[in-house]
Order: C-alpha cells, then sequence, then structure tokens
C-alpha cells in the first residue's frame, strides 16, 4: 500500500497541461517581493505570497505546484531578510503558512491525478467497447464507397440512440441499416447493441429484404418484452425508426424499406433527389404487435457516380439558436462533387456551426456513392 502511494506520487509529479500560465504565479511572486521590500515598513504583502501557488494548483501537476510553492517560502523568507525581521513571529508564522498551503496544494494535485488517470481507464474501456459495437463502415463494398458519421448529444460519448451497420450477401449485394432507438442513455445503448447484434447476425442469411426486416422486428420485440411480465408488455415503448436497404452490385438500383425513418437523399450531379418511400411502414418493436408480417421494397434508381446520403432525424432536427432547423437538403446540394468522406466532413462542420457545436440529439449520418466498377476479389489474383 505505501508503495502504491509513492507511485502515485511519483506519478503524479508532471508538467502540467498549460505550462504558459506559470507566468502568472511566477509574476506574483516577483512582484510581491520588489513591492515589499520598496515599501514603507507598516506594509507587508507578503502574505500574498500564499496565492501563488494556489493558483498554480489549478493548471499544474504536483512536481510543478510544490516548485512555485518552495519559490514562494523562499521569497518570504528573502523578504524577512533584506527587510531585517527575518527571525520575528510575524514572518516566522508567514512562512508555516505558506508551507502548510503549499503541502496541501500539492496533496490535491497528487489526489487529482489519481482520479484523472482512474478517470481515463474507465474511459478507454468504454471508447473500445463503444467501437466493438458501432464498427466502422466498410471503405469499400463492392462497387460501393462508404463512409460514416457519427456525433453523440452528449460529450465524451460515442454512442448514443443512433446507429448504422453494413453487411454483405453471398449474391452479391450490400445491405445497410441506419436507425435511431427511442430514448438514450444505457436503455437506448442496450437497445442499439441488439438491433445492431440482430443485424449482422442475419442481414447476410435472410433471403429477402422484407424477411430481414420481419427478424429483427421479431428480435426487437422478444428481447424487450421476454423478462416482463403481461402487463409490463403492455406497456412496452421500445422501438427504434430504421431504414433498411440492399444494393446489388451488378443493378445500379437501390431497393429499400422504412420504417419510420427520415427518407434518404440521392446526390446526382447538381441534383438533389429525396427517395421518398410510398409506404412507411411502423417503427421496428411495433410491427409484429400490430400484425404486420410483410413489408413492401420500395426501388430507386442509383447510377454510377450516385451519391446516396442516409441520415438520423438528429440531423434534420437540429436547431440553430433561433429554433430554425438544419437545412439539409440545400446544404448537402453544395457538397454533390465530394467523395463521402470528404462530403462528411463538410457536414460535420457545418452542422456543429449551425448548433453552435451543441447538439440536443444524436446525429449519424452514411454517404454511399457507386463506382463505375467494383475492385477485383482477392483470389482472382493469378
Amino acid at each position: 500500500m505505501a508503495l502504491r502511494a509513492w507511485l502515485d506520487v511519483r506519478r503524479s509529479w508532471r508538467q502540467g497541461h498549460a505550462p504558459a500560465l506559470l507566468v502568472i504565479p511566477l509574476g506574483l511572486i516577483i512582484a510581491v517581493c520588489v513591492v515589499d521590500v520598496l515599501s514603507p515598513p507598516h506594509i507587508h504583502l507578503g502574505p500574498l505570497l500564499v496565492a501563488a501557488p494556489a493558483i498554480t494548483v489549478a493548471f499544474a501537476g504536483a512536481r510543478t505546484t510544490a516548485a512555485v510553492g518552495a519559490l514562494a517560502v523562499a521569497a518570504q523568507v528573502l523578504i524577512g531578510v533584506l527587510r531585517g525581521v527575518s527571525g520575528t513571529a510575524n514572518i516566522q508564522a508567514q512562512v508555516a503558512a505558506l508551507i502548510v498551503v503549499s503541502a496541501v496544494c500539492v496533496a490535491v494535485c497528487v489526489v487529482r491525478g489519481r482520479r484523472e488517470r482512474q478517470l481515463h481507464q474507465v474511459r478507454s474501456v468504454a471508447e473500445a467497447a463503444q467501437r466493438v459495437l458501432l464498427r466502422p463502415l466498410p471503405v469499400r463494398a463492392g462497387p460501393l464507397q462508404i463512409a460514416g458519421l457519427y456525433i453523440p448529444a452528449e460529450e465524451e460519448a460515442e454512442l448514443g440512440g443512433d446507429l448504422y451497420a453494413a453487411a454483405r450477401t453471398a449474391h452479391r449485394n450490400t445491405r445497410l441499416l441506419i436507425g435511431d432507438v427511442r430514448g438514450s442513455g444505457l436503455g437506448a445503448i442496450s437497445n442499439t447493441a441488439l438491433l445492431l447484434g440482430a443485424f449482422r447476425a442475419a442481414a447476410h442469411r435472410q433471403a429477402t429484404l422484407p424477411r430481414l426486416a420481419i427478424h429483427l422486428d421479431a428480435a426487437f420485440r422478444w428481447d424487450a418484452s421476454q423478462w416482463r411480465s403481461r402487463t409490463e408488455q403492455d406497456t412496452i415503448e421500445d422501438f427504434a425508426t430504421a431504414l433498411l436497404l440492399d444494393i446489388p452490385d451488378d443493378d445500379p438500383v437501390v431497393h429499400l424499406i422504412s420504417c419510420g425513418h427520415p427518407p434518404p437523399l440521392i446526390l446526382r450531379g447538381d441534383r438533389l433527389i429525396p427517395l421518398a418511400a410510398q409506404a412507411s411502414h411502423l417503427p421496428i418493436g411495433f410491427g409484429g404487435a400490430f400484425g404486420i408480417t410483410d413489408y413492401a421494397v420500395q426501388t430507386f434508381p442509383f447510377e454510377v457516380g450516385d451519391l446516396l446520403l442516409l441520415y438520423t432525424d438528429g440531423v434534420i432536427e437540429a436547431r440553430d439558436n433561433e429554433g430554425r432547423f438544419y437545412p439539409l437538403t440545400e446544404r448537402a446540394s453544395q457538397w454533390t462533387t465530394d467523395d463521402p468522406d470528404e462530403l462528411l466532413r463538410h457536414l460535420q462542420d457545418d452542422l456543429l456551426a449551425h448548433v453552435h457545436a451543441h447538439l440536443d440529439d444524436d446525429a449519424a449520418v452514411v454517404a454511399i456513392r457507386r463506382t463505375a466498377s467494383a475492385p477485383p476479389p482477392p483470389d482472382s489474383a493469378v
């Protein structure tokens, strides 16, 4: 235990995050020394030296704080010597007070450093878990270039209620899911994990897109209700809006099923085309409860050079200080020539500028461009 405490002290003796701020306590020490020595005998500014270590603890580690405290004590002793009062009880009391305050400041730095390391470890584990859950989308899938963007509403978080995923089938198709789970916090993350897991397990196995939608709805409802009583099941409000897409490699179309989700956009040349599905089904989690046994698939042209933009309502419902919604269709039409990564960088910067870096809801965006041809499969090399 004593060894751990000593190691904590050693590790906490580090340079602060803002070394330039050292000018403040050092300047204070010099100014107090000069003014105190040049002032009349009845004026004593030495007690102000206690502010030097107290200021340093706000931005520096234990080592720097201790050094500033020692310098303040030395300055107080120097003042006493130069003014010929070093042996008085007043100076001795001031020196003792400086030593005590400096020691307390160093102790605060040690405790703070230990807490910061613990918090860093917790965040590292949480970030790793979140990256496993919301895996990065593939950069390439057949003839498609894909990029994904996730902007959490909560600071320091990387995952909330929005989600996206992609999967390849044995029939040279790419299937994608983008969704928005109701609610926030741990409950939303749990349902996000459930929906992502169900999609990854079944997206490449289900023969058709409607069967995949039925599977996701059943899996979502089953997990949400299996441990609840009949009365609790009647009051369950867990659901997720979602968009399921199937994009074949050899056919310039996109098949989609909308489950209460905002329609995607096609950026074609200088035009922007909303893909508003004629049939928008109930969100995932409600379909089976209302007896839905089939889902209508809508098919739209998705030609070479087109860019398909998927998004959640956190994007289009983002408001500025005057309550105006983010004009996605207006802004996106300016970036039709960009590749998916570049478009998402523009979109992120523009969206955060619109809301002044404060989102009220998570936002997710997926950009997909169809290219002229797919890269050759790995086993085609001679």
